[in-house]
């Protein structure tokens, strides 16, 4: 395992506006299921005001990426995926971008100037969560957001792409290399929950005052700030954005299913696992003893024909993909080079 870099600031500063926590509302989706039991099979937005407000932080938010060289909605058979495609100078495959619940594609904004240097990236908001996606028909578990995002890969012009996931977006990429493995070339997995470890009851308990949406924003805020270290996050586009969607969209999907470390050890590709070491989201020692002995990537050691890797930001929060960019786009950018060169050898 490489060594982790120097610890990060923790306050937020304008390269650094999008470490809202991108998966803190996958607890909350749960709850909010559970305490209110909405009646649609899909999710949809509570009202039109609350929908309006969601869109008008999203685009400030979107402001700070790049210009998509390309943007298109795949109709798949759970609904229609909103993708994004941006021109990398890198000549790597192209990667893609998997966010955590209710983040949408605006929170890799500070990942996207170091991963362009790799290669062309993809990015898509998540079906069923709040963003430019629509749900068209009920998820029911594993295989259908399996499914619905094989199909989104399929419809590109890449038979496979290097996919990278934060938080549930981890989970999500884990899950289709499991059951659609040919649309995966390497698979980066950044603090995935669920995948290595469960989510802490402290932070299932935290995540209530956060899970009704007509609490006050302050309790969303709290939570937010908890998951990300404590750092603040009022008045920050995309910290709008998240909780915008938390407070007025309702998720009808069920809670993703613990991977096993069977599955895990299954994956035949090259496989990057980065875990931040004062992440709430699992017991960080305990998700990087799993990611090791599933993934065999213990002292460095390759499983068969494919890297496995597993590192420890050991300051990092679980907003760690704005706190170490750099670092982490150099270690993505290492495990695709690895495994385009065991592929042509």
């Amino acid at each position: 395992m490489n060594p982790a870099p120097a610890a990060p600031q923790r306050p937020w500063l304008p390269r650094r506006g999008v470490i809202v926590p991108a998966a803190s509302a996958l607890v909350i989706a749960g709850l909010v299921g559970f305490f209110l039991r909405p009646t649609s099979p899909v999710g949809h937005w509570n009202s039109a005001e609350g929908e309006e407000k969601f869109f008008s932080a999203y685009d400030k938010a979107f402001a700070s990426m790049p210009d998509p060289a390309e943007s298109r909605d795949v109709r798949t058979d759970f609904g229609i995926v909103r993708v994004y495609r941006f021109e990398g100078a890198g000549e790597a495959a192209p990667m893609m971008l998997l966010p955590g619940t209710a983040a949408s594609t605006p929170i890799w904004a500070g990942n996207m100037p170091s991963l362009l240097e790799v290669g062309d990236v993809y990015a898509l908001d998540l079906l069923g969560e709040p963003g430019r996606s629509v749900q068209s028909s009920p998820i029911s578990g594993p295989e259908d957001e399996a499914e619905w995002l094989a199909q989104t890969v399929a419809a590109l012009p890449e038979d496979s792409l290097n996919l990278v996931g934060l938080s549930l977006g981890g989970w999500t990429a884990a899950n289709l290399a499991i059951h659609h493995p040919e649309h995966v070339r390497s698979l980066t997995l950044i603090d995935p929950v669920n995948t290595f470890d469960s989510i802490p009851l402290e932070t299932v308990l935290r995540a209530v005052p956060a899970s009704v949406p007509w609490f006050p924003r302050a309790g969303r805020d709290a939570f937010n700030s908890y998951t990300a270290g404590g750092a603040p996050v009022e008045d920050v586009p995309v910290a709008d954005m998240i909780e915008a969607g938390m407070q007025h969209y309702s998720m009808k999907k069920p809670q993703p299913v613990r991977i096993t470390e069977q599955q895990l050890s299954g994956l035949t590709m090259p496989v990057l696992a980065l875990i931040a070491g004062d992440s709430v989201m699992h017991d960080p020692p305990t998700a990087a003893a799993t990611a090791k002995r599933a993934l065999g990537a213990s002292a460095g050691r390759d499983s068969g024909a494919a890297s496995r890797t597993v590192r420890v930001y050991e300051d990092a929060s679980h907003a760690v993909n704005g706190e170490y960019p750099e670092e982490m786009a150099a270690d993505i950018e290492q495990l695709i080079t690895d495994g385009a060169r065991r592929s042509s050898g």
